[in-house]
């Protein structure tokens, strides 16, 4: 005989597009081999991966936790876990999971695992969640699970606690993060949502601008001397300088500073958070940006310059430190010269290299009220 569909956990990973989808798609190959190692009922576990923008348009956990339920009854499975990288909170909290083990369902906001071995701690949030769901179900009881069903999560995650469900609310237990610790760690996982890499080939108008004016500064005889005359404090303050003026230059030009939409504490809090997520986003985008301006400008010098002609100039041998503090001072003015091409940049095109297809939708959303507000 066939092996019982009783035996079998139907299991769905609803995730946003992009990187959730992602993220649920590599889970899926080895859940079902560790939920079936864990499970005291010897279950089976079929993992299915839904692809879908869940939390189009809101925010709100209750909209989102209709939405998800709706969706479970229309495919008929037995537990759902939906996965959004769009921060969430709750009661002034920043939500890590809600679990309602009444419908079989839960809610994972992934920017609170940090930034840090995320994919192991998704994973170990999902497996938890899972197994948690499946034994209220298997069990049938009718009390809410204790802290200890997911005690190995949260041990494992500090500082995540449980956190406050109002009467109304379809979540019989909620996990969200607290303090600074808990501020860091959603932070991380905002900027690694946000994927900074992706602001290097982005921002190819600025790159073409900054490598041209690097390739123009490296054969200027007057700048070889100011690189041998500028002691090493004076370069860093070029570089940091550099930096600062190309990632205050990216914000402003693009309008990527959030502006609250109303004066609460809540939402100043959410505010200073995507904010900081911004800034944090842009300022690794230009750094990578920065050291691979630095060694394209040192290949570019090893190749060009000539020893004899250097000296001439400069009084001074053509050695291996030479040529790094060329390149370092070479960088910061390419730099700065990336910084007046990027205006070149279409504000939709730096959007899309800095953040995320959810943040993206939810900013544009909120720009459309503000228009309509307006109005």
């Amino acid at each position: 005989m066939g092996e019982s569909s009783r035996d079998v956990t139907v299991v769905a990973l609803l995730a946003d597009p992009d990187a959730p989808t992602e993220i649920a798609q590599r889970m899926a190959r080895v859940l079902p081999d560790r939920l079936a190692g864990r499970s005291v009922q010897r279950r089976r576990f079929d993992v299915e991966v839904v692809s879908e923008p869940f939390t189009a348009g809101t925010e709100d956990l209750s909209t989102l936790t209709q939405r998800i339920m709706e969706r479970k009854r229309a495919e008929h499975w037995d537990i759902v876990v939906a996965l959004t990288d769009l921060p969430l909170h709750t009661h002034g909290h920043k939500l890590v999971v809600d679990l309602s083990h009444e419908h079989g369902l839960a809610l994972l906001s992934l920017p609170s695992l940090g930034g840090l071995r995320f994919r192991r701690r998704a994973l170990r949030a999902v497996e938890e969640t899972v197994l948690s769901l499946a034994s209220q179900q298997a069990t049938g009881a009718g009390q809410p699970p204790q802290r200890q069903s997911l005690g190995r999560f949260v041990s494992r995650l500090a500082p995540i606690h449980q956190g406050p469900i109002g009467e109304e609310e379809a979540a019989d237990l909620r996990y969200v993060v607290r303090g600074p610790g808990g501020y860091l760690r959603v932070l991380g996982g905002m900027v690694r949502a946000n994927q900074p890499w992706r602001l290097v080939p982005g921002l190819s108008k600025a790159l073409a601008a900054a490598l041209a004016t690097g390739a123009i500064a490296t054969v200027n005889s007057t700048l070889w001397s100011l690189s041998e005359a500028l002691s090493t404090p004076r370069l860093l303050i070029a570089m940091v300088g550099s930096i600062a003026l190309m990632i205050g230059w990216l914000i402003v030009d693009a309008q990527l500073w959030h502006r609250s939409t109303d004066d609460s504490s809540e939402e100043r809090k959410r505010t200073t958070l995507y904010n900081a997520s911004t800034v944090v986003t842009v300022c690794i985008g230009v750094v990578v940006c920065y050291a691979g301006l630095m060694v394209i400008n040192l290949v570019w010098a090893l190749f060009i310059l000539n020893d004899k002609v250097f000296a001439s100039m400069t009084r001074t041998q053509l050695h291996t430190t030479e040529y790094w503090t060329l390149s370092w001072f070479v960088a910061s003015i390419a730099t700065v010269g990336g910084a007046l091409g990027s205006g070149l940049e279409s504000d939709e095109a730096i959007r899309a290299a800095a953040f995320s297809k959810r943040e993206q939708e939810r900013r544009h959303m909120l720009q459309n009220d503000a228009d309509q507000r307006g109005t």
